[in-house]
């Protein structure tokens, strides 16, 4: 029986997913903390950290009764091992600029959950989707940077607090689509 179950456990490591596929979904009760931070520090020395996250889309086209349905699934994902910090100059004032990036994430979900749930489900429905997931996307990246350029990458304290302030209201205005 030893002899199975390690057997078993030895297949099970084998085959378990990459570690690279790991994510975390943006959770309301659930900050990012330093130990999710696990790539590899990259770039300028000044950077003290970089947050990869992002939103995906799922979707299920289908045909009832002659009507179109369309189901669909977001979420806001943190990829630990991309994701990086420098421990000698990491700071709990970091910690929240990085954890606003992976809000922004979040609240561009929210957007497209509410985008797609106001979706007129015709033939194009697919088409229609994908482009409202691109722009989603790409206003995304554009507040993702245009968080970094104001507060110089969370060196300039007024407009990181600022703009911790805005995305706070904004993930409220938007919480119906959590």
């Amino acid at each position: 029986m030893k002899f199975l179950l390690s057997a078993l456990l030895a297949l099970f490591f084998t085959f378990s997913p990459a570690n690279d596929d790991e994510k975390l979904r943006w959770e309301e009760d659930r900050p990012l903390s330093w130990e999710d931070f696990r790539g590899e520090p990259s770039g300028a020395p000044d950077f003290v950290a970089s947050t990869n996250s992002g939103i995906s889309l799922s979707y299920s086209i289908g045909k009832k009764d002659g009507n179109f349905t369309f189901d669909f699934s977001v979420n806001s994902n943190f990829y630990p091992n991309e994701s990086w910090y420098r421990p000698e100059s990491a700071s709990e004032y970091i910690l929240k600029h990085e954890q606003t990036h992976f809000d922004i994430s979040e609240l561009h979900a929210r957007k497209l959950r509410k985008y797609l749930s106001e979706l007129k489900v015709t033939t194009n429905v697919k088409e229609h989707a994908d482009d409202i997931y691109r722009q989603t996307e790409s206003d995304r990246r554009a507040m993702q940077q245009a968080y970094d350029e104001d507060s110089d990458h969370s060196k300039l304290a007024g407009p990181e607090m600022q703009w911790r302030m805005f995305v706070a209201s904004e993930l409220e205005k938007y919480d119906a689509w959590k």
